[in-house]
């Protein structure tokens, strides 16, 4: 693959204004094409199988309405200090706001506080209920505008306005000026490393060609598939932060080889076969473990793996393609005699006291280093046996956001379990004899269950002896006790069907979310083992070892274990909710184990690949293993401390962001990176090599045998072009 990599990365610096042009070209078919389409993103969360699931189907089966139900949006109103919403101009504001609101052709009815009888117990809270002619997702903006503009006005008239329900008001933000500062901040590293202005920027600018053809192309996809709006991010974050680093390693590559003699465009062909090949197999593996999300069966993780992925895969077209036809056109004024005098300097300053320095010192103590970095890890994964996994709802957004407002008055109206209704669905037989008394004792046995506020008289249907009853818990969506009130019902359904011949169904939000997590949390263990396997065989291959592989997956396991203990100690228990920006605690997101996982794991490669794979070649140069591990930290090890840098910095920057979700993800990547990149690669890696000593490069010889020569080095290229520059 090396040599066929190498051709490629020749032809690309030939054709270098072609390749440029066609990639311009490409990027602007998806945007024109995603802008025209415009998105149309599902954050529809299920799995096929589920209790809550069965409940869904169900549900549409007996009450045909609810498929298609009509978006409903609540205006919620709070009056002023010592006043209620029956005061009289509170009245007249109302009034106006609702009859303003009637003027959207879009609407087709709403109803007053004073027809739903909705006011809170001091009467200072109250909701009209707007209902529209069409679904949720088919509310276009002009509607969407006029009523947020309503309650501005209402707002200024003298009352609390907020805006609750069906419909969306917020949308996820990608690009923003929060994760341009992490770009900001991974340009001055690339420049720090590069020692140039001009080469710093062309992997930023390479990763956002990538980044824009990759995004466009997924905003293009959810009109085709259900693909959930957080779903971009994670492929921005992602795409954005492995698309650097794939450029930072080719360029580092080509300009080593320029500074060996080489002419630009052997140095591209160079960098492709050797950088470049890493960057393939190494991306590939992220590839790989992000599409593995899908043995979860989980369809929205599934789409969220894929999207990930095929912004990865883009990346990786753009670094051995759109980077080598770049450096061919500019590569000349970027070669090491070239370079920036000021960060020249600064780099010789890192160069004394970081290559040699920390090598030095991780070798020179290998137990001592090898302890202290098992005992950091092990330490900060202790919280991880407490982890409770859930949805994050509007309750952990930000407190300037419309959305936890309207959260914060109807909990102070109503109470917290307003926000975890369940739909239960009581299904009689053909053995029951009195449907509804049936009916009636079944409400009555729910009724007696604990952390139970209200429960509605059963509504029948005319279709499959179905009835429907809603009921309200006294607590919250997330809350311990929420959960086991759905096991409590579930249970109750098994006596119910002795004594009245009646099965219970639960669904709703929180059902859905509870049936959610625990499919994860079942799920995760084999997505483990799965990854962990995987890595093993990979490593073996790639390294010809087998101490080298367990180690690094015995590392990976390590570093994963501490970025979810962080996790839990740092958002779930709170202690670190005011320094990253959370505005309460809450549970881990239930889908963010199984990613961290898939992505660390792919990253984690990476470094490995790119760090071993020197110290590999140094150790079957000098058969020293120790000065295999020195040579490798010299010569990969900046470079690896850069690209962590860079990791970091990207995913810091979505971090930033008001969105809990998005800021739960950027948080454990930030975390992860931090972990795996340096505290596993950087000084647990060298010193565990160092201590095997030469064992570490042992493979038996039936098994050397049995293993494909990949060549992930490129060493056949680079002793093809020895031999060529000798006879010239």
């Amino acid at each position: 693959m090396a040599k066929y990599l190498y051709r490629l990365g020749k032809w690309a610096a030939d054709n270098r204004k072609k390749v440029l042009l066609g990639a311009c070209g490409v990027l602007v078919v998806l945007v024109v094409l995603a802008l025209s389409m415009g998105p149309s993103f599902s954050d529809k969360m299920t799995i096929p199988g589920t209790e809550s699931q069965k409940a869904s189907k169900l549900l549409t089966k007996a009450f045909p309405s609810t498929k298609n139900a009509k978006a409903q949006v609540q205006v919620l109103f709070k009056a002023p200090k010592h006043k209620t919403l029956e005061s009289k101009k509170e009245r007249k504001i109302i009034s106006e706001t609702i009859n303003d609101i009637k003027k959207d052709k879009a609407v087709s009815s709403v109803a007053s506080p004073v027809v739903l009888q909705n006011y809170s117990k001091n009467k200072r809270i109250g909701y009209a209920l707007v209902t529209y002619k069409s679904t949720a997702k088919k509310v276009s903006e002009i509607s969407k505008k006029k009523i947020l503009n309503v309650v501005k006005k209402a707002r200024k008239a003298g009352i609390q306005t907020e805006l609750a329900g069906d419909v969306s008001f917020s949308s996820i933000e990608v690009g923003g000026v929060t994760e341009g500062i992490g770009v900001l901040v991974a340009y001055l590293v690339l420049a720090v490393t590069f020692t140039s202005f001009l080469a710093a920027g062309m992997p930023i600018l390479t990763a956002l060609i990538g980044l824009g053809i990759g995004l466009m192309g997924i905003i293009t996809a959810t009109n085709y598939m259900d693909i959930a709006s957080y779903a971009l991010s994670l492929s921005a974050m992602l795409g954005l932060a492995v698309a650097i680093d794939y450029a930072l390693f080719i360029i580092t590559r080509f300009r080593r080889e320029l500074g060996n003699g080489y002419s630009i465009k052997e140095s591209v062909g160079i960098a492709i076969g050797t950088a470049g090949n890493a960057v393939v197999f190494a991306g590939m593996t992220v590839v790989v473990a992000l599409l593995g999300l899908s043995v979860a069966k989980i369809p929205f993780l599934t789409m969220m793996g894929l999207s990930a992925a095929f912004s990865v895969f883009i990346a990786i077209l753009v670094a051995i393609l759109v980077v080598p036809a770049l450096l061919g056109l500019i590569g000349g004024k970027i070669g090491p005699s070239r370079q920036n005098r000021l960060l020249k300097r600064l780099s010789r300053v890192n160069k004394k006291a970081d290559s040699s320095g920390w090598g030095n010192f991780v070798t020179t103590h290998p137990l001592l280093v090898t302890i202290l970095s098992v005992a950091i890890l092990i330490s900060m994964s202790t919280p991880v046996f407490h982890m409770n996994l859930g949805l994050p709802d509007n309750g952990m957004k930000s407190k300037v956001t419309m959305d936890r407002r309207a959260y914060d008055l109807q909990t102070e109206a109503y109470g917290k379990g307003v926000h975890a209704p369940l739909v239960i669905l009581a299904q009689t037989s053909t053995k029951t004899k009195n449907a509804q008394e049936a009916m009636n004792a079944t409400v009555k046995e729910l009724r007696s269950l604990a952390n139970v506020k209200s429960v509605t008289p059963a509504a029948p249907s005319s279709l499959h002896r179905v009835s429907m009853i809603s009921l309200i818990p006294k607590t919250g969506p997330n809350d311990p006790k929420t959960s086991a009130l759905v096991h409590a019902i579930r249970k109750k359904s098994m006596s119910l069907q002795k004594s009245q011949h009646v099965k219970l169904y639960v669904t709703g939000a929180t059902a859905v979310n509870l049936d959610i997590s625990q499919k994860l949390s079942d799920a995760l263990p084999g997505f483990c083992l799965l990854i962990a396997g995987f890595a093993f065989i990979l490593l073996v291959v790639v390294f010809r070892s087998i101490l080298i592989p367990l180690k690094a997956v015995l590392g990976f396991i390590l570093s994963l274990a501490a970025t979810l203990g962080f996790l839990v100690f740092a958002i779930q228990d709170g202690h670190l909710i005011s320094m990253f920006g959370f505005p309460t605690s809450g549970p881990i997101l239930s889908f963010l184990p199984v990613i961290v996982v898939g992505i660390l794991f792919g990253l984690a490669m990476d470094y490995e690949v790119f760090l071993v794979s020197r110290m590999r070649e140094g150790f079957i140069h000098s058969g020293d293993t120790k000065k295999s591990v020195l040579i490798g930290m010299r010569e990969s090890g900046s470079v690896v401390t850069a690209a962590g840098l860079i990791m970091v910095a990207v995913f810091a920057g979505f971090m930033m962001t008001s969105e809990p979700i998005i800021k739960s993800m950027g948080l454990s990547l930030t975390v992860g990176v931090l972990f795996d990149a340096f505290i596993v690669r950087m000084t647990m890696v060298p010193a565990v090599i160092t201590l095997m000593g030469k064992s570490a490069w042992y493979l038996p010889k039936w098994l050397d045998k049995l293993l494909p020569d990949i060549d992930i080095e490129g060493k056949s290229i680079l002793e093809e072009e020895q031999k060529r520059k000798k006879i010239s």
